[in-house]
């Protein structure tokens, strides 16, 4: 077939869309709705399948193959945008490799019931180390895996254009739809200096079929009527603003800065008094789409926020409980103009990094200044936390430079992170289904990979296994492994650096810049599903969005004051045992994640003496209170009335001990006014 068109079928990749559109809707008498809906949307060039190879609802036993190079490079490893392992000798490698290099071989998928196959879509093996891809195959069906049909082009076989690099997919849609039980894809061509090696999509639409078992077994149903479709910027934006017509006594629009082309980056409020800090109240925020691919993410938060709006309405009393008593933020889409690069393209042909990056090329959540090295040098010389705080390390001066690499969009993000006195948060990430936590750093320099425990990092496993033991399939033993890692095993959550190293991620500059304890749920193996799986996903993370929101409100809370009763902001509260401290908001509030037990808990602030008590942390959802009243050092009253008067503070260390003495009676009848 030619790159675009021939009266055989079409061909399309990621470089460009069909050009003739016209001729590719079919009249299948006795279809199902959904099929109705697959092919009137070949006709506007986006394809959607109801079962298949990368959203793994196709199983490894359905995957078949002529001969196979390895174990890891064996037919269950075909799917699309399949990742491979850093080694060659990985059990997960990058595609499905044939044992020989000849036009014999085949790839196989078998639907398990009857389908109506459209089409197929290619990639090449992701392979630092190999170039191996396909550049022509032929198509064949069958109902019996013995008798195989050839799609043909008038009395020749169908031969189809692949791939000419091995990461681009390339889309094949067949002339018209074929229904079988089986088909083949049987390459012919291939790069020069590789071998056969693919990664495939089938794409089709299974016939009804009640007595199914494989079909019934993974149907998902939900009940919430929401949006479940896929958003573009406008109509992302104009769901915000429906929810805000729907709700507006409990939400507010606004937006934290701008992308690099100019597109707003708007978030939506949640709370019983929007726009306004209530002493007490922790603030939340879940972010998306920092890798504009990554859709997911943004697609279940504008669900949250129409669910959330809903529920209140109802009178949910759990959602009200929540809504009531937290401040939350949600920030859909960090990476709008990375999203409108993939989402132009679609589900299969966005590939894997298409939008991943800002317009200026920058990996946005992994674009923050890495304060982990500034505090394991301080550290190694000892000067925490005399010379260096162990928290709020401050922005190096370096990073704030105008010819700095930083995208707009993280400048906004920071910005965004101290204006607001944030307590938990979440960045919803995709291609796997693990949730990870700080540090995302390794210690060791030169690690890919180490365990990094951070000082909180019994909290910080709770807040991570709180997400992933309520999500549907992260925890489960028998689900399928997504790329390379059997994160199952790990209950679903890992310490980022034992995954891999990431300096200058969000949830490490998150956790050592702001009182904010972030994590990053990564929450479906495909970056980028079908608005028809949308329900489905839906149903794997809600439970898990609330039960993490829920979170917040775990530990230890209160306001820290003076002997009358004024608030002080930037006070210190310190955990005894913990090397990580926070601090007190504007209003003296502050709000400490901790995990059930008992605590000496500290509180300092510059010109007051400290204080501590013990706090107990119970089980028990609700974080138990625990205030302070400060007094005022007696330097610090001296310094103040000294001040008030005009007057330069007195040098007391080097007075003798009887003029040190009359000098704070002095100071102590002035204010008094006996002086």
């Amino acid at each position: 077939l030619p790159a675009q068109r021939t009266q055989g079928g079409s061909t399309e990749n990621s470089r460009g869309r069909m050009n003739e559109r016209e001729g590719l809707l079919y009249d299948f008498k006795g279809s199902s709705a959904i099929c109705y809906i697959l092919i009137m949307n070949i006709k506007e060039g986006v394809l959607l399948s109801s079962d298949g190879l990368e959203n793994l609802k196709i199983d490894d036993f359905q995957l078949h193959a002529s001969s196979t190079l390895r174990y890891g490079l064996g037919a269950h490893r075909g799917r699309l945008n399949i990742q491979a392992g850093l080694y060659e000798d990985d059990l997960y490698d990058g595609a499905w490799c044939a044992g020989r290099n000849d036009a014999l071989q085949w790839f196989e998928v078998d639907a398990r019931r009857l389908t109506k196959f459209t089409g197929v879509i290619t990639q090449g093996r992701s392979s630092l180390w190999s170039s191996d891809w396909v550049t022509s195959y032929r198509v064949m069906v069958s109902n019996d895996s013995h008798s195989w049909i050839t799609l043909k082009n008038g009395s020749k076989d169908l031969i189809f254009q692949a791939n000419s690099e091995k990461e681009i997919p390339v889309r094949n849609v067949f002339p018209a739809a074929v229904v079988a039980r089986y088909i083949r894809i049987n390459p012919l061509s291939w790069f020069n200096k590789g071998g056969v090696c693919m990664r495939a999509e089938v794409l089709g639409c299974p016939l009804p079929d009640p007595n199914n078992y494989y079909h019934r077994r993974n149907e998902v149903i939900t009940t919430d009527e929401l949006d479940f479709k896929h958003h573009g910027y406008k109509e992302m934006r104009q769901l915000m603003k429906v929810v805000n017509e729907m709700c507006p006594n409990i939400t507010r629009i606004y937006n934290i800065g701008k992308s690099y082309n100019g597109l707003k980056l708007y978030a939506i409020e949640i709370s019983d008094r929007p726009g306004e800090h209530e002493v007490g109240e922790p603030e939340f925020r879940y972010t998306a789409g920092s890798h504009g691919n990554e859709v997911l993410g943004r697609e279940l938060l504008l669900l949250l926020m129409h669910f959330l709006c809903v529920e209140y309405l109802s009178g949910n009393p759990r959602v009200r409980h929540l809504v009531d008593e937290t401040r939350i933020h949600l920030l859909p889409s960090i990476n709008p103009d990375g999203y409108e690069k993939a989402f132009q393209l679609g589900s299969e042909l966005s590939g894997w990094s298409l939008g991943r990056w800002s317009q200026d090329g920058i990996d946005i959540h992994h674009n923050f200044p890495d304060l982990n090295s500034i505090l394991w040098e301080a550290e190694a010389k000892k000067w925490v936390p005399r010379r260096v705080p162990n928290h709020h390390l401050p922005i190096p001066d370096w990073y704030l430079a105008r010819n700095g690499s930083v995208a707009v969009e993280t400048r906004a993000l920071i910005s965004w992170m101290e204006k607001f006195p944030f307590v938990l948060g979440g960045n919803l990430q995709g291609g796997e289904l693990v949730v990870t936590f700080p540090y995302d750093k390794t210690r060791t320099p030169g690690m890919v990979h180490e365990p990094s425990p951070s000082p909180d990092d019994h909290v910080f496993r709770w807040l991570a296994f709180s997400y992933s033991s309520t999500h549907r399939l992260m925890t489960a033993a028998n689900r399928r492994v997504c790329h390379t890692e059997d994160f199952a095993k790990e209950d679903g959550a890992i310490n980022g650096a034992a995954w891999h190293t990431a300096p200058g991620s969000m949830n490490d500059f998150s956790y050592l810049h702001t009182n904010c304890f972030e994590l990053s749920m990564f929450v479906g193996c495909d970056k980028f599903p079908h608005e028809s799986e949308l329900p489905e996903e839906w149903e794997n993370n809600r439970e898990s969005l609330l039960v993490f929101m829920e979170q917040v409100h775990r530990g230890i809370k209160g306001v820290v004051s003076d002997l009358q009763g004024r608030p002080i902001a930037n006070a210190t509260i310190a955990v005894e045992g913990i090397q990580h401290n926070v601090k007190t908001a504007t209003d003296g509030d502050y709000w400490r994640l901790l995990n059930p037990g008992e605590y000496r808990v500290w509180a300092r602030a510059e010109g007051y003496t400290s204080s501590s008590k013990r706090c107990e942390v119970g089980y028990d959802m609700g974080a138990t209170k625990c205030d302070f009243a400060l007094a005022r050092t007696n330097l610090s009253r001296i310094r103040e009335i000294m001040e008030r008067f005009n007057k330069q503070p007195l040098r007391l260390r080097h007075l003798p001990g009887h003029r040190r003495n009359a000098s704070l009676t002095w100071a102590r009848q002035r204010r008094e006014g006996r002086g």
